[in-house]
């Protein structure tokens, strides 16, 4: 019997050895799996940049001065002095209505009044010389006013049959013709002052504090694409509208070319003052619902989310107004693969020409 139990020892060893090293060998497929489970991700150091914002609306084309030109009279039109489109002066003659017998009335009233200036110069001669009552030269005196205010009303019937300009501008298309009976009201033609425009926009009562005279704007139209116009804020409304809680801004383009016509549709730009803030590519927020996060690195090499506040949005990027801060390293891309407490590595950046490949990337810091 004991001679049995001794030879059962090297059998005994071999099997303590086999456990051993099954042991030693899970324990380095653990750390493999554990070095395999980092998940590779593109990082971010937030740093305080540059930061110059724009708000964006949509505005009406209007001109600096803009009438309807009609007629005051009833009458014939005798000659239309403008083409469609033309460019013309302030006071200058668009039409001349016929006024033959408004000519002759005229001619009447003048001499009405002539004759009664002379019964009042005599009849002042005469109250001198104490002939006549003074009450007599007051008659002859409001006889002469009358007869002067009534050639003044003559001549202003004269001038209401020619329509003048009363501004300068550019005319629209031409409504009536030679011959044509106008009355008042009828439309003769268009006059817009179109050197510089006007741009009504909304902007929301939230940006009011963001917005002042003099401002620049921006502004394209379909109508010319890849042409920018420049101007800037000449006024804000005084009032807020209750209903939309925005406000009418004003602002004022150039146009010395006429390309910008009233009526036309304008996308404004509004520049805002540049600040220094802290800004993240849009790749890099999460939203769900209303909550915006981001994933933060800790230097541990693991992640967690960071709940955070977002301010404007402008060519892919995202200023963020709260919830991280200067220093700290974010998740770029990669967020769909993370949830917390995860290891990331960041991701191998490929060598440049002519240097030997990286090793690999170490983990995130």
């Amino acid at each position: 019997m004991p001679l049995r139990s001794l030879s059962t020892w090297p059998a005994l060893a071999v099997v303590l050895a086999c456990l051993l090293l099954s042991g030693c060998g899970g324990d380095g497929q653990a750390a493999g799996n554990g070095s395999a489970s980092a998940t590779v991700v593109t990082t971010q150091v937030v740093a305080l940049q540059p930061w110059n914002d724009t708000i964006s609306a949509l505005g009406t084309v209007k001109a600096r001065e803009s009438v309807t030109v009609t007629a005051k009279v009833s009458e014939t039109v005798e000659r239309v002095h403008f083409d469609s489109g033309d460019e013309v002066a302030a006071g200058a003659t668009l039409v001349t209505l016929s006024g033959n017998q408004q000519q002759a009335t005229l001619q009447a009233a003048e001499a009405a009044a002539k004759e009664a200036e002379q019964q009042y110069r005599r009849g002042t001669e005469l109250v001198q010389q104490q002939l006549i009552a003074r009450s007599q030269l007051d008659t002859q005196r409001a006889t002469r006013d009358a007869a002067l205010a009534r050639v003044a009303e003559m001549r202003a019937d004269i001038g209401d049959r020619r329509i003048r300009a009363p501004f300068a501008g550019v005319l629209g298309i031409r409504q009536v013709s030679p011959g044509a009976l106008v009355t008042p009201g009828t439309v003769v033609a268009t006059l817009d002052d179109i050197s510089r425009v006007h741009v009504d926009f909304q902007v929301p009562e939230m940006h009011l504090a963001h917005v002042a005279r003099g401002h620049a704007l921006s502004g394209t139209s379909v109508a010319w694409p890849g042409q920018a116009f420049e101007g800037e804020v000449s006024s804000i409304d005084a009032r807020i509208d209750p209903g939309t809680r925005a406000v009418t801004v004003r602002g004022d383009f150039p146009n010395p070319d006429r390309r910008l016509r009233p009526g036309m549709l304008l996308q404004v730009q509004v520049a805002r003052p540049q600040r220094e803030a802290l800004v993240l590519p849009e790749i890099a927020v999460v939203q769900v619902g209303r909550e915006s996060f981001v994933w933060r690195v800790k230097d541990d090499g693991t992640v967690e989310r960071a709940t955070i506040a977002v301010g404007e949005r402008s060519a892919g990027r995202v200023e963020v107004l709260q919830g991280i801060a200067a220093g700290d390293r974010i998740v770029i891309e990669g967020t769909g693969k993370l949830r917390p407490g995860i290891g990331v590595t960041e991701e191998a950046q490929p060598p440049a020409t002519g240097e030997a490949p990286a090793a690999g990337g170490g983990q995130a810091r």
